[in-house]
């Protein structure tokens, strides 16, 4: 029997030793309170390996077997509903005989409260079987714990406090039904001409004369749009003028709308109807449907006008999910491709034994380990940050009121670690997801380009990860958005951070410490020009102002207006930040545990070039293109060569010449 989990060593050093298990199986059971529940970090992380290794099983034994023909059967819409192919059948009828749509819902709901991070590590042994299952698969029971978190925000579940239990949740019927297999959700945001711009969208829920809520418009690109449940954002407020704060985000509300009823003879009765399933580049075993409603019933969730934040609510895990399902894509074209070179010989030796294709399969082997790293380490402080706050609200597990300050006081560095990695991990999975399976292709030769091995196929899978969930644009607006704010905000804990990583650099007794810190230099600088660039455009004469000054004078800055060299940079720079929130994760790792050394040295190896040359890059270029996007635009009074100086950074830290390649040896910033 093959199992994708006990053939990974890799993922095996996270159950072992990479994770932090003790304060996260604690919040997961309730600081221990539970009568039913695990008494040990020991004992629970025994039970998420035994998950892990079922999981992997049914994902090699089970899921990647029938792959292809999930791809060749696809998905048909038949007298109006969506009817899934054999292959696809079967696999779903083993998860729901295995219980896997139950894993994180608490054992008072009939589940078997795994952490969500255990649930992860699922999703990618499941995403190296097949793509298109994994994402059907997260639409049960991840709707599941979407109904729960949208209850416990709105206050409709109830608790036994001193039993640590839910006694009542307002959708636990629905929520049984999920974990049962019986039934799925899905979220429904795009809209004809309102992708990324939710402002944009037009569906509209309103009141009839009893009061109960009607939902009316489209919804397209909905992934499993064929469940029962749908959590549907619609505009509740009418307005006439576009600058109406209630025309935009402010006026739109989140629903729960069921799509259909089953009757006792046998029929459905629909409320949404299924318009359309999009035949699609891959993942044909997943449906993405267009849906139509028809003043359909809904229920309002939270409070009206809080669409845009009820959405917020499940976004970072949605995007950590497909985190992890890239990293899945990743490993198997990383296997698919490492397997067919070492077979295959030419020139007189295996293929893999070619100094290109070597150092290739040394990249992607490279980047699948950081990129594990940076997903594991979003996902603890992810999840740290939503039990804690569910804690804090009930009082569930906190024995006292010094247990009440330890929450409040580690909350806030959760949230913080959660917010700056998920976007960085969402882009750089998802690219490199594409990048990979084309290397796979590539590794192949004219053998990749025929459906026989497979590697074609998971090209196709992988173009769809840097579009859905948000974008790979999205999310490096959101990242260089979020960290120029913070520079404006508090540009002296900026220049704190730039002279810790200076001082790192140059005292540091680990030279792997030192590297690392040469990436943080690289990345501030990055920040500073574009900030500096950015104030310049805004105001020429801030560019004799002091770092200190700036937060004065930048108020009312308009960021689509002003940011525009930071929009145009806005990848680049968010490379630069992945790869350093990479290093930063990895030297942890390399200082705790030797044998991860490699893994840093390795990576540090790319990265240091890399994020020299997008480093260059940003402080080079972008006038010519400004000037197509905006012709009356005045070019900044900077000129090339002096960006560094400028934004307070000398060229010998960043600028100039690249670090020189020493055998395994990178020269160290002066």
């Amino acid at each position: 029997m093959s199992n994708f989990f006990k053939d990974n060593d890799d993922l095996a050093f996270y159950f072992d030793k990479g994770i932090d298990w003790e304060p996260l199986v604690e919040v997961t059971e309730y600081g221990y309170r539970t009568q039913d529940g695990f008494k040990s970090a020991r004992e629970a992380v025994a039970f998420y390996g035994e998950v892990a290794e079922m999981v992997g099983e049914l994902a090699a034994d089970d899921i990647a077997p029938r792959a292809a023909a999930i791809d060749r059967e696809e998905v048909r819409l038949q007298n109006g509903e969506a009817v899934a192919g054999p292959a696809m059948t079967a696999i779903f009828e083993r998860i729901r005989e295995l219980d896997l749509h139950r894993l994180c819902l608490p054992r008072e709901l009939g589940g078997l409260n795994v952490p969500v991070l255990s649930y992860f590590v699922n999703i990618e042994l499941m995403a190296r079987a097949d793509a298109s299952a994994v994402a059907h698969h997260s639409f049960h029971g991840g709707m599941a714990m979407a109904m729960l978190a949208y209850s416990l925000h709105e206050g409709t579940t109830t608790f036994d406090v001193e039993n640590a239990r839910i006694l009542e949740t307002r959708f636990g019927a629905a929520i049984d039904e999920i974990a049962r297999g019986d039934a799925w959700g899905c979220m429904d945001i795009t809209e004809p001409n309102a992708g990324s711009d939710m402002a944009a969208l037009r569906a509209f829920a309103e009141r009839d004369a009893e009061g109960r809520w009607l939902l009316s418009g489209q919804k397209i690109f909905i992934t499993s749009g064929h469940g029962k449940y749908h959590f549907v954002i619609a505009r509740t407020e009418r307005t006439e003028r576009s600058d109406d704060p209630m025309a935009g985000l402010r006026g739109l509300s989140m629903f729960l709308v069921k799509a259909y009823d089953d009757l006792p003879d046998g029929t459905r009765r629909r409320y949404v109807t299924i318009d359309r399933i999009e035949e699609k580049l891959g993942q044909h075993g997943s449906v993405t449907a267009s849906l139509l409603f028809d003043r359909a019933p809904a229920e309002l969730l939270g409070a009206r006008g809080e669409g845009f934040k009820c959405m917020l609510l499940l976004m970072n895990n949605a995007r950590l999910g497909v985190g992890f399902e890239s990293i899945g894509l990743c490993e198997a074209a990383y296997r698919l491709a490492k397997a067919y070179a070492e077979e295959r010989r030419s020139m007189g030796k295996a293929v893999a034994q070619h100094e290109m294709i070597a150092d290739y399969l040394d990249e992607m082997r490279t980047d699948l380990q950081g990129l594990r790293a940076l997903a594991m380490y979003g996902a603890f402080h992810e999840e740290m940050a939503q039990k804690l706050i569910f804690l804090d609200k009930i009082g569930q597990g906190i024995a006292s009121d010094e247990e009440a300050e330890r929450v409040r006081r580690t909350l806030p560095e959760h949230v913080a670690k959660s917010r700056r990695v998920t976007p960085l991990l969402k882009y750089l999975a998802a690219e490199k997801a594409v990048e990979m399976a084309r290397r796979a292709v590539q590794i192949h030769g004219g053998a990749g380009y025929t459906r026989d091995y497979g590697a074609e196929k998971l090209l196709r899978d992988a173009m769809v990860m840097p579009i859905y969930e948000g974008t790979s644009q999205i999310q490096s607006l959101m990242a260089m958005k979020d960290q120029l704010v913070a520079l404006v905000k508090k540009p002296h804990a900026f220049v704190r951070r730039r002279a810790q990583a200076k001082w790192r650099q140059a005292t540091a007794r680990d030279p792997l410490e030192r590297r690392v810190a040469g990436i943080t230099l690289i990345a501030l600088s990055g920040l500073q020009h574009l900030a500096t660039r950015t104030a310049v455009d805004k105001l020429r004469s801030l560019s004799g102002v002091s770092v200190g000054g700036w937060r004065r004078a930048l108020a009312g800055w308009n960021p689509k207006r002003d940011f525009a060299l930071a929009m145009l940079h806005a990848e680049r720079i968010t490379r630069i930040l992945t790869d350093e929130a990479i290093c930063d994760v990895l030297l942890e790792q390399a200082q705790t545990f030797p044998e991860r050394r490699d893994v840093l040295e390795r990576y540090l190896e790319r990265a240091e070039l890399r994020c020299h040359a997008l480093h260059r890059e940003i402080t080079t270029t972008g006038e010519r293109i400004l000037a197509i996007t905006n012709p009356a635009r005045e070019a900044a009074p900077l000129k090339i060569g002096e960006q560094g100086t400028r934004a307070g950074f000398h060229s010998a830290e960043v600028g100039g010449e690249p670090p020189r390649r020493q055998g395994r040896q990178v020269m160290e910033i002066s």
